[in-house]
Protein backbone atom coordinates (compact mmCIF):
# COMPACT_ATOMS: atom_id res chain seq x y z
CA UNK A 1 0.00 0.00 0.00
CA UNK A 2 2.79 2.18 1.21
CA UNK A 3 5.28 1.63 -1.81
CA UNK A 4 2.58 4.01 -4.27
CA UNK A 5 3.08 7.27 -2.01
CA UNK A 6 5.53 9.57 -3.82
CA UNK A 7 7.97 11.30 -1.61
CA UNK A 8 7.01 15.00 -0.53
CA UNK A 9 9.12 17.25 -2.48
CA UNK A 10 10.49 20.04 -0.04
CA UNK A 11 12.88 21.45 -2.93
CA UNK A 12 12.14 24.36 -5.40
CA UNK A 13 12.05 23.21 -8.59
CA UNK A 14 15.69 23.11 -10.06
CA UNK A 15 17.46 22.60 -6.70
CA UNK A 16 18.45 19.21 -6.37
CA UNK A 17 19.65 16.98 -3.54
CA UNK A 18 22.03 13.87 -3.37
CA UNK A 19 22.18 11.92 -0.15
CA UNK A 20 23.97 9.75 1.52
CA UNK A 21 25.54 6.79 -0.54
CA UNK A 22 24.86 8.69 -3.79
CA UNK A 23 26.66 12.45 -2.17
CA UNK A 24 29.41 10.31 -0.76
CA UNK A 25 29.72 8.36 -4.18
CA UNK A 26 29.67 11.99 -6.12
CA UNK A 27 32.19 13.51 -4.21
CA UNK A 28 34.64 10.48 -3.79
CA UNK A 29 34.38 9.53 -7.63
CA UNK A 30 35.57 13.69 -8.27
CA UNK A 31 38.22 13.35 -6.48
CA UNK A 32 39.46 10.64 -7.14
CA UNK A 33 39.55 11.54 -10.46
CA UNK A 34 41.32 14.69 -10.27
CA UNK A 35 43.66 12.61 -8.13
CA UNK A 36 44.09 10.17 -11.59
CA UNK A 37 44.62 13.12 -13.49
CA UNK A 38 47.77 14.73 -11.79
CA UNK A 39 49.78 11.45 -10.26
CA UNK A 40 51.37 10.60 -13.39
CA UNK A 41 53.22 14.47 -13.15
CA UNK A 42 54.74 12.87 -9.25
CA UNK A 43 57.95 11.59 -9.39
CA UNK A 44 61.34 12.64 -10.85
CA UNK A 45 60.10 10.60 -14.21
CA UNK A 46 56.71 12.29 -14.09
CA UNK A 47 55.00 13.60 -17.45
CA UNK A 48 54.34 16.93 -18.45
CA UNK A 49 50.69 17.96 -19.37
CA UNK A 50 49.84 20.42 -22.20
CA UNK A 51 47.04 23.34 -20.56
CA UNK A 52 44.87 24.99 -23.56
CA UNK A 53 43.05 27.75 -23.07
CA UNK A 54 39.51 27.49 -24.62
CA UNK A 55 38.72 31.20 -25.38
CA UNK A 56 42.49 32.03 -26.30
CA UNK A 57 43.73 29.20 -28.23
CA UNK A 58 47.59 30.25 -28.63
CA UNK A 59 47.77 30.45 -24.88
CA UNK A 60 49.17 27.39 -24.08
CA UNK A 61 51.38 26.08 -20.60
CA UNK A 62 53.27 23.31 -20.68
CA UNK A 63 54.13 22.24 -17.52
CA UNK A 64 54.11 19.02 -14.62
CA UNK A 65 53.58 21.57 -11.60
CA UNK A 66 50.49 20.14 -9.66
CA UNK A 67 48.98 23.97 -9.00
CA UNK A 68 49.51 24.97 -11.95
CA UNK A 69 47.95 22.18 -13.84
CA UNK A 70 44.93 22.16 -10.99
CA UNK A 71 44.40 25.80 -11.00
CA UNK A 72 44.49 26.24 -14.57
CA UNK A 73 41.54 23.47 -15.18
CA UNK A 74 37.85 23.90 -15.18
CA UNK A 75 36.75 21.83 -12.43
CA UNK A 76 32.29 21.34 -11.13
CA UNK A 77 32.95 19.01 -8.43
CA UNK A 78 32.83 20.16 -5.15
CA UNK A 79 35.36 17.63 -3.64
CA UNK A 80 37.69 18.08 -6.61
CA UNK A 81 37.75 21.85 -5.76
CA UNK A 82 38.94 20.63 -2.31
CA UNK A 83 41.45 19.36 -3.16
CA UNK A 84 42.57 22.29 -6.04
CA UNK A 85 42.16 24.55 -2.89
CA UNK A 86 45.09 22.06 -0.92
CA UNK A 87 46.79 22.25 -3.80
CA UNK A 88 46.86 26.15 -3.70
CA UNK A 89 47.35 26.25 -0.28
CA UNK A 90 50.38 23.82 -0.15
CA UNK A 91 51.65 26.27 -2.88
CA UNK A 92 51.41 29.20 -1.00
CA UNK A 93 52.46 27.96 2.52
CA UNK A 94 55.95 25.81 1.36
CA UNK A 95 55.62 26.01 -2.62
CA UNK A 96 56.62 22.89 -3.48
CA UNK A 97 54.73 18.85 -2.87
CA UNK A 98 51.65 20.25 -4.83
CA UNK A 99 51.08 17.09 -6.68
CA UNK A 100 51.86 15.34 -3.54
CA UNK A 101 49.12 16.68 -1.60
CA UNK A 102 46.51 15.62 -3.86
CA UNK A 103 47.59 12.32 -4.96
CA UNK A 104 47.72 11.39 -0.50
CA UNK A 105 44.05 12.84 -0.87
CA UNK A 106 42.73 11.52 -3.60
CA UNK A 107 44.51 7.87 -2.19
CA UNK A 108 43.01 7.96 1.33
CA UNK A 109 39.73 8.85 -0.20
CA UNK A 110 39.97 5.91 -2.43
CA UNK A 111 40.69 3.82 0.72
CA UNK A 112 37.86 5.37 2.56
CA UNK A 113 35.78 4.57 -0.30
CA UNK A 114 36.54 0.67 0.11
CA UNK A 115 36.10 0.82 3.80
CA UNK A 116 32.40 2.21 3.44
CA UNK A 117 31.66 -0.58 1.01
CA UNK A 118 32.57 -2.71 4.18
CA UNK A 119 29.85 -0.97 5.85
CA UNK A 120 32.46 0.98 8.30
CA UNK A 121 30.91 4.14 9.19
CA UNK A 122 32.45 7.49 8.39
CA UNK A 123 33.28 8.75 11.99
CA UNK A 124 35.02 5.51 12.56
CA UNK A 125 37.23 5.69 9.75
CA UNK A 126 38.05 9.88 10.57
CA UNK A 127 39.08 8.64 13.94
CA UNK A 128 41.24 6.16 12.94
CA UNK A 129 43.26 8.75 10.26
CA UNK A 130 43.47 10.91 13.22
CA UNK A 131 45.26 8.41 15.28
CA UNK A 132 47.85 7.08 12.09
CA UNK A 133 48.71 11.21 11.67
CA UNK A 134 49.39 11.56 15.36
CA UNK A 135 51.99 8.03 14.48
CA UNK A 136 52.83 9.52 11.30
CA UNK A 137 53.76 13.05 12.64
CA UNK A 138 55.58 12.10 15.49
CA UNK A 139 57.90 9.51 13.08
CA UNK A 140 58.29 12.01 11.11
CA UNK A 141 59.86 14.30 13.43
CA UNK A 142 61.77 11.92 14.75
CA UNK A 143 63.86 11.02 11.39
CA UNK A 144 63.86 14.62 11.00
CA UNK A 145 67.76 15.90 10.76
CA UNK A 146 69.09 19.07 11.67
CA UNK A 147 72.60 20.62 10.49
CA UNK A 148 71.72 23.96 11.10
CA UNK A 149 74.88 24.44 13.32
CA UNK A 150 77.26 23.44 10.47
CA UNK A 151 77.36 26.17 7.22
CA UNK A 152 79.02 23.70 5.29
CA UNK A 153 77.14 20.81 6.27
CA UNK A 154 73.71 22.75 5.82
CA UNK A 155 74.17 24.55 2.80
CA UNK A 156 75.14 20.64 1.11
CA UNK A 157 71.61 19.74 2.28
CA UNK A 158 70.01 22.93 0.74
CA UNK A 159 71.94 21.76 -2.27
CA UNK A 160 70.52 18.24 -2.20
CA UNK A 161 67.23 19.85 -0.91
CA UNK A 162 66.88 21.94 -4.27
CA UNK A 163 68.18 18.66 -6.54
CA UNK A 164 65.49 16.60 -5.18
CA UNK A 165 62.78 19.43 -5.67
CA UNK A 166 64.24 20.24 -9.42
CA UNK A 167 64.64 16.67 -10.13
CA UNK A 168 60.64 16.07 -11.52
CA UNK A 169 61.25 19.35 -13.33
CA UNK A 170 62.02 20.64 -16.72
CA UNK A 171 65.19 21.32 -15.81
CA UNK A 172 66.61 18.69 -14.28
CA UNK A 173 69.39 17.69 -17.07
CA UNK A 174 70.96 20.81 -15.70
CA UNK A 175 69.58 20.78 -11.72
CA UNK A 176 73.33 20.34 -10.56
CA UNK A 177 73.98 24.10 -11.82
CA UNK A 178 70.61 25.39 -11.14
CA UNK A 179 70.83 24.26 -7.62
CA UNK A 180 73.99 26.00 -7.01
CA UNK A 181 72.45 29.06 -8.21
CA UNK A 182 69.37 28.88 -6.19
CA UNK A 183 71.18 27.64 -2.95
CA UNK A 184 73.24 30.86 -3.49
CA UNK A 185 70.29 33.04 -4.12
CA UNK A 186 68.88 32.26 -0.81
CA UNK A 187 71.36 32.00 1.31
CA UNK A 188 72.32 35.65 -0.14
CA UNK A 189 69.23 36.63 2.31
CA UNK A 190 70.20 35.82 5.53
CA UNK A 191 69.16 33.37 7.96
CA UNK A 192 66.87 36.05 9.31
CA UNK A 193 62.89 34.89 10.03
CA UNK A 194 61.68 37.36 7.84
CA UNK A 195 63.21 36.15 4.24
CA UNK A 196 61.80 38.10 1.47
CA UNK A 197 62.10 36.72 -2.22
CA UNK A 198 61.06 39.73 -3.48
CA UNK A 199 65.07 40.68 -3.37
CA UNK A 200 65.79 37.61 -5.99
CA UNK A 201 64.37 39.24 -9.16
CA UNK A 202 64.03 36.13 -11.89
CA UNK A 203 64.13 37.48 -15.69
CA UNK A 204 63.76 35.55 -18.83
CA UNK A 205 64.99 36.26 -22.28
CA UNK A 206 64.52 33.26 -25.01
CA UNK A 207 67.89 32.50 -26.76
CA UNK A 208 70.44 30.10 -25.69
CA UNK A 209 70.10 27.06 -23.82
CA UNK A 210 68.51 26.53 -20.59
CA UNK A 211 72.64 25.56 -19.22
CA UNK A 212 73.08 29.65 -20.06
CA UNK A 213 71.12 30.57 -16.87
CA UNK A 214 73.21 32.49 -14.36
CA UNK A 215 72.69 34.04 -11.23
CA UNK A 216 73.89 38.22 -11.44
CA UNK A 217 74.56 39.65 -8.17
CA UNK A 218 72.66 42.94 -8.76
CA UNK A 219 69.45 44.15 -9.95
CA UNK A 220 68.31 43.64 -13.32
CA UNK A 221 65.88 46.41 -14.88
CA UNK A 222 64.53 45.16 -18.64
CA UNK A 223 64.14 49.39 -19.64
CA UNK A 224 66.69 51.47 -21.68
CA UNK A 225 68.15 54.71 -20.85
CA UNK A 226 66.87 57.75 -21.84
CA UNK A 227 68.22 59.13 -24.86
CA UNK A 228 71.19 61.75 -24.60
CA UNK A 229 72.11 60.63 -20.91
CA UNK A 230 75.40 59.13 -19.48
CA UNK A 231 75.44 55.36 -19.96
CA UNK A 232 77.36 54.39 -16.81
CA UNK A 233 77.92 56.00 -13.63
CA UNK A 234 79.62 55.37 -10.48
CA UNK A 235 78.28 55.95 -6.89
CA UNK A 236 74.56 57.60 -8.49
CA UNK A 237 72.34 59.67 -6.32
CA UNK A 238 68.72 57.78 -7.42
CA UNK A 239 65.63 59.37 -7.30
CA UNK A 240 62.67 56.89 -8.10
CA UNK A 241 59.24 58.63 -8.74
CA UNK A 242 55.89 58.16 -10.02
CA UNK A 243 55.28 61.18 -11.69
CA UNK A 244 53.57 62.36 -14.96
CA UNK A 245 56.33 63.67 -17.26
CA UNK A 246 54.48 64.26 -20.47
CA UNK A 247 54.03 67.92 -21.57
CA UNK A 248 51.36 67.86 -24.32
CA UNK A 249 48.68 67.24 -22.66
CA UNK A 250 47.07 70.25 -21.38
CA UNK A 251 45.15 68.63 -18.14
CA UNK A 252 42.97 71.28 -16.47
CA UNK A 253 40.25 68.75 -15.57
CA UNK A 254 39.83 67.79 -19.08
CA UNK A 255 38.76 71.68 -19.24
CA UNK A 256 37.94 73.44 -22.62
CA UNK A 257 40.15 76.57 -24.03
CA UNK A 258 38.74 78.49 -26.70
CA UNK A 259 41.29 80.87 -28.39
CA UNK A 260 40.97 83.04 -30.74
CA UNK A 261 44.53 82.95 -32.52
CA UNK A 262 47.14 81.02 -32.82
CA UNK A 263 49.20 83.28 -31.00
CA UNK A 264 47.31 82.60 -27.55
CA UNK A 265 47.70 78.86 -28.31
CA UNK A 266 51.07 79.45 -28.15
CA UNK A 267 50.97 81.59 -24.76
CA UNK A 268 49.62 78.40 -23.58
CA UNK A 269 52.02 75.57 -24.70
CA UNK A 270 54.45 78.21 -23.15
CA UNK A 271 52.79 78.27 -20.27
CA UNK A 272 52.73 74.39 -19.65
CA UNK A 273 56.28 73.87 -21.12
CA UNK A 274 57.21 76.75 -18.45
CA UNK A 275 55.77 74.37 -15.69
CA UNK A 276 57.46 71.22 -17.12
CA UNK A 277 60.79 72.99 -16.79
CA UNK A 278 60.07 74.16 -13.22
CA UNK A 279 59.31 70.52 -12.60
CA UNK A 280 62.18 68.74 -14.34
CA UNK A 281 64.23 71.68 -12.19
CA UNK A 282 62.81 70.85 -8.88
CA UNK A 283 63.47 67.19 -9.37
CA UNK A 284 67.27 68.11 -10.17
CA UNK A 285 67.65 70.54 -7.29
CA UNK A 286 67.22 67.26 -4.87
CA UNK A 287 71.11 67.25 -5.97
CA UNK A 288 70.33 63.60 -7.87
CA UNK A 289 72.08 62.08 -11.30
CA UNK A 290 69.69 59.64 -12.01
CA UNK A 291 65.68 59.90 -12.34
CA UNK A 292 64.04 56.70 -12.62
CA UNK A 293 59.79 57.44 -13.00
CA UNK A 294 57.00 54.58 -13.29
CA UNK A 295 55.27 56.64 -15.97
CA UNK A 296 56.48 58.25 -19.54
CA UNK A 297 59.08 60.92 -19.48
CA UNK A 298 58.68 62.92 -22.67
CA UNK A 299 61.11 64.57 -24.98
CA UNK A 300 61.56 67.96 -23.03
CA UNK A 301 62.21 66.71 -19.68
CA UNK A 302 64.56 64.15 -21.50
CA UNK A 303 66.63 66.56 -23.08
CA UNK A 304 66.35 68.92 -19.99
CA UNK A 305 67.69 65.68 -17.87
CA UNK A 306 70.12 64.62 -20.61
CA UNK A 307 71.53 68.48 -20.79
CA UNK A 308 72.01 68.65 -16.80
CA UNK A 309 74.05 65.16 -16.74
CA UNK A 310 71.21 63.27 -14.79
CA UNK A 311 70.49 59.71 -16.78
CA UNK A 312 66.45 59.69 -16.80
CA UNK A 313 65.15 55.82 -16.90
CA UNK A 314 61.32 55.90 -18.14
CA UNK A 315 58.10 53.37 -17.41
CA UNK A 316 59.98 51.32 -15.28
CA UNK A 317 57.37 48.61 -14.44
CA UNK A 318 55.54 48.23 -11.40
CA UNK A 319 57.48 45.49 -9.55
CA UNK A 320 60.33 46.95 -11.16
CA UNK A 321 60.06 49.85 -9.53
CA UNK A 322 59.05 48.53 -6.43
CA UNK A 323 62.14 46.26 -5.91
CA UNK A 324 64.29 48.80 -7.15
CA UNK A 325 63.46 51.34 -4.51
CA UNK A 326 63.92 48.33 -1.60
CA UNK A 327 67.31 47.10 -3.32
CA UNK A 328 68.63 50.88 -3.75
CA UNK A 329 67.35 52.16 -0.39
CA UNK A 330 65.37 54.61 -2.16
CA UNK A 331 61.30 55.70 -1.69
CA UNK A 332 58.89 56.24 -4.49
CA UNK A 333 58.09 59.99 -4.40
CA UNK A 334 54.74 61.89 -6.79
CA UNK A 335 55.56 65.07 -5.48
CA UNK A 336 59.38 67.46 -5.36
CA UNK A 337 58.45 70.21 -2.98
CA UNK A 338 60.52 69.23 0.00
CA UNK A 339 64.14 67.95 -1.17
CA UNK A 340 65.34 67.25 2.37
CA UNK A 341 62.47 64.90 3.45
CA UNK A 342 62.82 62.58 0.24
CA UNK A 343 65.59 59.18 0.70
CA UNK A 344 68.03 59.14 -1.81
CA UNK A 345 68.81 55.61 -3.25
CA UNK A 346 71.80 54.50 -4.27
CA UNK A 347 74.58 51.68 -5.51
CA UNK A 348 77.77 51.36 -6.62
CA UNK A 349 77.47 51.40 -10.50
CA UNK A 350 75.11 51.49 -13.09
CA UNK A 351 75.54 50.53 -16.13
CA UNK A 352 73.70 49.34 -19.53
CA UNK A 353 74.23 45.28 -20.49
CA UNK A 354 73.41 43.02 -22.93
CA UNK A 355 71.61 39.99 -22.50
CA UNK A 356 71.22 37.98 -25.48
CA UNK A 357 70.53 40.51 -28.05
CA UNK A 358 68.59 42.62 -25.61
CA UNK A 359 70.22 46.16 -23.12
CA UNK A 360 69.44 46.43 -19.95
CA UNK A 361 70.08 48.16 -16.87
CA UNK A 362 72.42 46.87 -14.44
CA UNK A 363 72.68 48.08 -11.05
CA UNK A 364 75.49 46.59 -9.21
CA UNK A 365 76.86 47.16 -5.49
CA UNK A 366 73.44 47.73 -4.51
CA UNK A 367 73.08 48.35 -0.22
CA UNK A 368 70.52 45.68 0.15
CA UNK A 369 73.26 43.40 -1.07
CA UNK A 370 70.51 40.37 -0.34
CA UNK A 371 69.21 41.29 -3.76
CA UNK A 372 70.13 39.26 -6.80
CA UNK A 373 69.07 38.40 -10.03
CA UNK A 374 68.13 35.02 -11.59
CA UNK A 375 68.17 35.58 -15.88
CA UNK A 376 66.79 32.62 -17.13
CA UNK A 377 67.76 31.76 -20.82
CA UNK A 378 65.79 28.52 -22.84
CA UNK A 379 64.92 27.83 -26.37
CA UNK A 380 60.89 28.64 -26.29
CA UNK A 381 58.89 31.14 -24.27
CA UNK A 382 56.99 28.15 -22.98
CA UNK A 383 60.48 26.40 -21.80
CA UNK A 384 61.11 29.28 -19.76
CA UNK A 385 58.03 29.66 -17.71
CA UNK A 386 58.13 26.48 -16.81
CA UNK A 387 61.81 26.98 -15.86
CA UNK A 388 60.67 29.98 -14.05
CA UNK A 389 57.73 28.05 -11.90
CA UNK A 390 60.61 25.19 -11.06
CA UNK A 391 63.18 27.62 -9.78
CA UNK A 392 60.16 29.50 -7.71
CA UNK A 393 59.21 26.10 -5.98
CA UNK A 394 63.01 25.70 -5.68
CA UNK A 395 63.57 29.12 -4.20
CA UNK A 396 60.37 28.64 -1.95
CA UNK A 397 61.54 25.32 -0.71
CA UNK A 398 64.83 26.84 0.60
CA UNK A 399 63.86 29.45 1.55
CA UNK A 400 61.36 27.79 4.14
CA UNK A 401 64.21 25.31 5.07
CA UNK A 402 66.40 28.07 6.31
CA UNK A 403 63.77 28.93 8.46
CA UNK A 404 62.76 25.52 9.67
CA UNK A 405 66.11 24.18 9.18
CA UNK A 406 65.26 20.12 9.72
CA UNK A 407 65.50 17.74 6.50
CA UNK A 408 64.15 14.82 6.14
CA UNK A 409 64.81 12.00 3.70
CA UNK A 410 62.79 11.67 -0.02
CA UNK A 411 62.51 8.84 -2.67
CA UNK A 412 59.99 7.22 -0.62
CA UNK A 413 61.64 6.53 2.42
CA UNK A 414 59.86 8.83 4.41
CA UNK A 415 56.55 7.54 3.28
CA UNK A 416 57.47 4.34 4.33
CA UNK A 417 58.69 4.97 7.25
CA UNK A 418 55.82 6.57 8.35
CA UNK A 419 53.53 3.85 7.04
CA UNK A 420 55.47 1.57 8.87
CA UNK A 421 55.00 3.45 12.70
CA UNK A 422 51.09 3.25 11.46
CA UNK A 423 51.05 0.10 10.65
CA UNK A 424 52.32 -1.07 14.46
CA UNK A 425 49.54 1.18 15.66
CA UNK A 426 47.33 -0.80 13.65
CA UNK A 427 48.40 -4.14 14.89
CA UNK A 428 47.51 -3.00 18.52
CA UNK A 429 44.61 -1.38 18.29
CA UNK A 430 41.48 -2.91 18.51
CA UNK A 431 37.72 -2.59 17.30
CA UNK A 432 37.49 -1.07 13.19
CA UNK A 433 39.36 1.89 13.61
CA UNK A 434 41.98 -0.74 13.07
CA UNK A 435 41.13 -1.44 9.64
CA UNK A 436 41.49 2.84 8.76
CA UNK A 437 44.70 3.06 10.49
CA UNK A 438 45.72 0.44 7.89
CA UNK A 439 44.11 2.13 4.86
CA UNK A 440 45.84 4.83 5.98
CA UNK A 441 49.15 3.17 5.66
CA UNK A 442 48.52 1.65 2.42
CA UNK A 443 47.34 5.42 1.22
CA UNK A 444 51.41 6.67 2.11
CA UNK A 445 52.35 3.49 0.62
CA UNK A 446 50.66 4.67 -2.92
CA UNK A 447 53.33 7.69 -3.08
CA UNK A 448 56.35 5.55 -3.60
CA UNK A 449 54.73 3.46 -5.92
CA UNK A 450 53.34 5.77 -8.25
CA UNK A 451 56.93 7.27 -8.39
CA UNK A 452 58.13 3.71 -9.42
CA UNK A 453 54.85 3.17 -11.87
CA UNK A 454 55.63 7.06 -13.47
CA UNK A 455 59.33 5.84 -14.34
CA UNK A 456 58.29 2.55 -16.10
CA UNK A 457 59.47 0.16 -13.08
CA UNK A 458 57.76 -2.71 -11.30
CA UNK A 459 56.26 -1.18 -8.59
CA UNK A 460 55.34 -3.55 -6.84
CA UNK A 461 58.17 -5.61 -6.92
CA UNK A 462 59.99 -1.85 -5.43
CA UNK A 463 57.61 -1.34 -3.02
CA UNK A 464 57.71 -4.74 -1.58
CA UNK A 465 61.74 -4.40 -1.33
CA UNK A 466 61.27 -1.20 0.39
CA UNK A 467 58.63 -2.68 3.41
CA UNK A 468 61.31 -5.54 3.71
CA UNK A 469 63.99 -3.31 3.90
CA UNK A 470 62.11 -0.77 6.46
CA UNK A 471 61.03 -3.90 8.57
CA UNK A 472 64.73 -5.00 8.98
CA UNK A 473 65.24 -1.51 10.22
CA UNK A 474 66.77 0.16 7.56
CA UNK A 475 65.02 2.64 7.41
CA UNK A 476 67.05 5.02 5.20
CA UNK A 477 65.68 2.99 1.87
CA UNK A 478 63.93 4.92 -0.54
CA UNK A 479 63.82 4.66 -4.51
CA UNK A 480 66.50 5.23 -6.80
CA UNK A 481 64.92 6.39 -9.94
CA UNK A 482 67.76 6.58 -11.90
CA UNK A 483 68.65 2.47 -11.81
CA UNK A 484 65.73 1.32 -10.66
CA UNK A 485 66.42 -0.48 -7.68
CA UNK A 486 66.23 0.66 -3.83
CA UNK A 487 68.72 2.86 -2.87
CA UNK A 488 70.29 4.89 0.68
CA UNK A 489 68.14 8.01 0.25
CA UNK A 490 70.70 9.69 2.71
CA UNK A 491 73.89 8.70 0.23
CA UNK A 492 72.34 9.35 -3.15
CA UNK A 493 71.40 12.58 -1.64
CA UNK A 494 67.66 12.51 -2.02
CA UNK A 495 66.83 14.98 1.13
CA UNK A 496 63.24 17.48 1.25
CA UNK A 497 62.08 19.69 3.88
CA UNK A 498 60.47 18.56 6.60
CA UNK A 499 58.01 21.42 6.67
CA UNK A 500 56.99 20.66 3.09
CA UNK A 501 57.05 16.66 4.48
CA UNK A 502 54.71 17.57 7.07
CA UNK A 503 52.59 19.99 5.33
CA UNK A 504 52.06 17.37 2.44
CA UNK A 505 50.39 15.29 5.33
CA UNK A 506 48.24 17.50 7.46
CA UNK A 507 46.99 19.10 4.69
CA UNK A 508 46.58 15.72 2.55
CA UNK A 509 44.64 14.54 5.73
CA UNK A 510 42.27 17.12 6.39
CA UNK A 511 41.21 17.91 2.58
CA UNK A 512 40.52 13.72 2.86
CA UNK A 513 38.48 14.00 6.34
CA UNK A 514 36.63 16.94 5.06
CA UNK A 515 35.01 15.07 2.05
CA UNK A 516 34.71 11.88 4.09
CA UNK A 517 32.10 14.04 6.48
CA UNK A 518 30.28 14.87 3.23
CA UNK A 519 26.79 13.26 3.55
CA UNK A 520 24.62 15.46 1.80
CA UNK A 521 25.33 17.43 -1.82
CA UNK A 522 22.58 20.46 -1.81
CA UNK A 523 22.37 22.43 -5.23
CA UNK A 524 20.42 25.30 -5.00
CA UNK A 525 18.27 26.23 -8.07
CA UNK A 526 19.49 30.56 -8.74
CA UNK A 527 16.44 32.92 -7.98
CA UNK A 528 14.13 33.81 -10.93
CA UNK A 529 13.33 37.40 -11.62
CA UNK A 530 10.00 38.67 -10.66
CA UNK A 531 8.26 40.56 -13.32
CA UNK A 532 8.26 44.86 -12.16
CA UNK A 533 4.72 45.37 -10.47
CA UNK A 534 2.31 48.08 -12.07
CA UNK A 535 4.05 48.14 -15.49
Amino acid sequence: MTSNLQPIPIMNQNASEERGEIARLSSFVGAIALTDLVKSTLGPKGMDKILMSMSNPNEITVTNDGATILTKIYIDNPAAKILVDISRTQDDEVGDGTTSVCVLAGELLREGERLIAQKVHPQTIIEGWRLALDAARTTLSQSAQDHSSDKVKFREDLINIAKTTLSSKIVHSEKEHFSTMVVDAVLRLGNSANINLDNIHIIKKSGGSLRDSYLDEGFILEKKIGVGCPKRMENPKILIANTAMDTDKIKIFGGKVVVDSMAELGKLEDAEKQKMLEKCKKIVDHGINCFINRQLIYNLPEQYFAEHGVMSIEHADFEGVERLALVTGAEIVSTFDHPELVKIGTCKLIEEVLIGEDKVIKFSGCPQSQACTIVLRGATTHMLEEAERSIHDALCVLSVTVQETRTVLGGGASEMLMAKAVDELAANTAGKKALAIEAFARALRQIPTIIANNAGYDSSDLVAQLKAAHHKGQSQMGLNMKDGCIGNSQEMGIIESFKVKQQVLVSAHEAAEMIMRVDDILRAAPRKRQPMQGH
